[in-house]
């Protein structure tokens, strides 16, 4: 087994100098004794087969180099490859995208240098990771949260706006109150069967999305349980009026919100309009179901 680190690199994330910060990267690793491996992503989900790739080579330390998307995509390349636990893998992140909301919940600052060296003490933490299963029997993995209607909107949206860095998210998510139609739903969840028209519903394994907003409920990433956040029949006025609440996380507590804590959802979009996105990355449109496989693989967090 190899003991050195390998590198997934993308070196379109973001809106930075990348030469610059792949060569601070580079020297930093370097300077710290971190050995390292590295492949720079050429396509989209070329992360799948540089990660199968490495792990077959006897690789089971990984970083990501790039932003919530390229973790994604490394995610799903740990969880579809077949040889070895997922959880003898251990996944490290080097922020270089837009939003970065992944980070967030450990507090791994925003950093080059600070996240490298994070990954030098290599304290870790097993995280369960998210599983959705779509109609025609594709699956995709997804590490943060994973969501339908607005939020798929928004995120599609802002496909055409990265351009404009952090604001980006600002932008797309006003475009997105102007012109989203709420869509009916029928929700499997627990107990419960609900028929209702939503502006969004949102599964989450962590807690930030969106670049900030916070409209999970006390999620522990960890627990084996998904964090369920149904947004019901919200009107432009309610989003404009307690915006500032979906960045507080108070949201949550609002009248037309309904959370669950649980192992399995199902969601059927019987026009199949909506968006689905998970990490920031949109998957399709339709219906899902989803599950949580528990303390999948090791994150390297602050200790």
């Amino acid at each position: 087994m190899l003991n050195s680190w390998f590198l997934i690199v993308n070196p379109n994330a973001g809106n930075t100098n990348f030469t610059k910060s792949w060569n601070q990267i580079q020297n930093s690793l370097k300077t710290k004794e971190i050995h390292f491996s590295f492949a720079f992503t050429q396509y989209t989900k070329h992360e799948l087969i540089l990660v199968d790739e490495a792990i077959k080579q006897g690789y089971r330390k990984f970083i990501s180099v790039g932003g919530d998307g390229t973790l994604h995509h490394v995610v799903n390349g740990i969880m579809m490859q077949r040889y070895t636990k997922t959880s003898d893998i251990k996944l490290a992140v080097i922020p270089l995208g837009t939003g970065n909301d992944w980070i967030k919940t450990y507090n791994i600052p925003n950093s080059i240098e600070k996240s490298i060296e994070i990954i030098k003490k290599e304290h870790s933490f097993l995280q369960d990771i998210g599983s959705i299963n779509f109609p025609d029997g594709n699956k995709e993995y997804f590490n943060n949260i994973a969501g339908i209607g607005y939020d798929g909107y928004v995120v599609n949206k802002l496909n055409t706006l990265k351009k404009f860095g952090a604001i980006a998210y600002l932008l797309s998510g006003l475009y997105g109150l102007l012109f989203y139609r709420k869509k009916f739903y029928k929700i499997y969840v627990n107990n419960d069967v609900l028929n209702e028209k939503c502006l969004m519903v949102l599964i989450g394994v962590c807690q930030y999305s969106g670049g900030g907003m916070q409209m999970t409920k006390e999620p522990k990433p960890n627990d084996g349980f998904l964090d369920v956040t149904i947004a019901k029949n919200f009107s432009l006025f309610d989003l404009v009026l307690n915006l500032q609440k979906l960045y507080n996380g108070k949201i949550v507590h609002h009248k037309k919100v309904t959370t669950y804590k649980t192992n399995h959802i199902e969601i059927i979009d019987h026009q199949s309009k909506s968006f689905i996105e998970a990490d920031g990355e949109i998957l399709g449109k339709g219906s899902l179901k989803t599950t949580i496989i528990s303390k999948a693989i090791q994150f390297i967090i602050p200790n």
